[in-house]
C-alpha cells in the first residue's frame, strides 16, 4: 500500500509518540522482565534466545545468529563464550570447512531450551493480559509485515 505523502512529518513529531521509541520501550520492559524470569536459570534473555534459536536448528554459526538478532560479531561471541563456559552449547569444527564453527546445544542446553519458552511465555502473559487474541494477531501481522518490508528493502539496495 504506497502513500504519496509521508506518514511522519517534522511538525508534529513528538519522541513519545515516535514508534521507534515505543517499540524500543516495549522492547526493553519485555526484555528486563525476561531476564528477571531466566535469573533463575543465570542466563540473560539474550542468551536465552540464543539457546532458543539453536534448538530450532536453523542456526548453527556465530555469524547466523548475529545477522537475525541484529548483534554485532564481539557481542554475540562473549554470549556464546559464556554459554560455552557454562557447557550450556559446545564449538564443533565443521566438517567442510574446518575453519568454521558450528555451534550445538549440549545435553544441558537442550534440557534448559525446554524452560526458557516457559519463562518467555510468562513474561508475555504478564505484559500482554489486557490483549485480546486477535490484538495480538493484528499486533504480529504488523511487525513481520514491517520486518518484511525491511528485508525486501536490503535485498534491492
Amino acid at each position: 500500500m504506497s502513500n504519496s505523502s509521508p506518514l511522519f512529518n517534522l511538525d508534529t513529531y513528538q519522541i513519545e509518540e515516535s514508534i521507534g521509541y515505543l517499540l524500543a520501550r516495549s522492547r526493553a520492559m519485555l526484555v528486563k522482565s525476561s531476564d528477571e524470569s531466566l535469573a533463575k536459570f543465570g542466563i540473560t534473555h539474550a542468551q536465552g534466545a540464543i539457546i532458543l534459536m539453536l534448538s530450532t536448528g536453523k542456526y548453527s554459526t556465530a555469524a547466523d545468529l548475529a545477522r537475525e538478532t541484529y548483534t554485532d560479531a564481539a557481542s554475540t561471541k562473549r554470549m556464546i563464550d559464556r554459554l560455552a563456559a557454562r557447557n550450556l552449547i559446545q564449538r564443533e569444527p565443521c566438517a567442510h570447512d574446518r575453519r568454521l564453527m558450528k555451534l550445538k546445544l549440549t545435553a544441558d542446553g537442550v534440557a534448559l531450551s525446554t524452560e526458557i519458552p516457559k519463562a518467555f511465555c510468562g513474561v508475555l502473559n504478564k505484559h500482554f493480559y489486557d490483549f485480546s487474541a486477535e490484538e495480538i494477531g493484528f499486533l504480529k501481522s504488523m511487525l513481520r509485515r514491517l520486518l518484511a518490508s525491511n528485508s525486501t528493502e536490503e535485498k534491492t539496495h
